[in-house]
């Protein structure tokens, strides 16, 4: 029989990528996804026949468990968040009930409805914030710097709690920054790459960006969601750290993507204060050396390939525009 799989936030960047790696392993897939006037399901579109969608908010425990009641999962994969940095600064307290609380409401549906199911976590390198200690590992100790990453230390601990208090399967995966042609806008790396795209086609003249000597350790996306679903996999439930073990900064990225596309950054790229984060996070690179031991897991995607597909991809949707 198919395993059953529920994924929170399938209409996001890795949500669509789960999606599709589940379905290629015989999964029947089920997203919980939440009624609003801006629904975007592009990200699934090609799959959305094959995939069945269920109405839920994570604001509200009834709609989480009638959506684990119905689906009946074998695995759930909790990726729903507030999830861009900036905006948890101006909506501190949604950014919490969504990204910490809603973390909560859905253990404790699932121990409600389905207690035997396994259970995934979104957690965040962001919880390292000012790092006390580099590389970061399993056991780096969290110092958090915004309401983002303050909300995904209550989401990670909070699992922990469920899995040591009621012996549910719980993982948290601490997770790297990952990206893809996937990406939402508003995401540094995918803003350099529309960016280039746009430039290139002669649609802008400048980019401008913020501080381009933050350090951070870039995977791909669709390797990332392979790691997700390995964790479910093994005989016991633990966290892991995901990433590539590779830090680069910010000005690296924005020159990857301006040489790939032939152009010199420095004519384009423009510097505004107004890109600069309250409480910056100065350099994240993950040590994923027991994800490589338990899991088996590697990313496969370079660093350079992925930026080059994303340009690539921007460059085809910007032309697309054009015609």
């Amino acid at each position: 029989m198919a395993k059953r799989a529920l994924i929170t936030g399938i209409t996001g960047q890795d949500g669509s990528y789960l999606a599709e790696f589940l379905l290629e392993r015989g999964y029947q897939v089920f997203g919980l996804t939440r009624r609003s006037s801006t629904n975007s399901f592009d990200r699934i579109a090609h799959i959305i026949d094959k995939v069945t969608l269920l109405s839920g908010d994570l604001l509200d425990e009834h709609s989480i468990a009638s959506a684990i009641r119905e689906s009946q999962p074998d695995e759930i994969y909790n990726l729903a968040a507030q999830s861009f940095v900036p905006t948890s600064w101006s909506q501190p307290v949604l950014t919490a009930e969504f990204t910490a609380v809603g973390v909560g409401r859905l253990l404790e549906a699932m121990r409600a409805a389905k207690p035997e199911a396994r259970f995934y976590q979104a957690s965040s390198s962001e919880m390292f914030g000012k790092v006390q200690q580099t590389p970061q590992t399993e056991t780096t100790p969290f110092y958090p710097r915004s309401p983002y990453g303050v909300a995904k230390v209550f989401g990670h601990w909070i699992t922990v709690n469920y899995r040591e208090s009621y012996g549910l399967f719980a993982c948290s995966g601490m997770l790297f920054n990952h990206e893809s042609a996937r990406r939402g806008l508003e995401f540094v790396t995918r803003k350099v790459t529309d960016g280039v795209a746009r430039i290139k086609l002669g649609k802008t003249h400048e980019l401008r960006m913020g501080n381009l000597d933050a350090k951070r350790d870039w995977g791909f996306a669709g390797d990332y969601v392979r790691a997700m679903w390995l964790m479910l996999q093994q005989d016991e439930p633990d966290d892991y750290v995901i990433a590539t073990g590779e830090t680069r900064t910010v000005g690296e990225l924005v020159e990857t993507a301006f040489s790939y596309a032939g152009l010199d950054w420095r004519k384009y790229v423009v510097l505004d204060p107004k890109f600069i984060r309250p409480a910056e996070v100065d350099i994240l690179v993950g040590d994923a050396s027991k994800a490589h031991r338990k899991l088996g897991w590697k990313p496969e995607v370079t660093f350079k390939q992925m930026i080059e597909q994303m340009v690539d991809a921007d460059l085809e949707r910007h032309a697309r525009s054009l015609s």
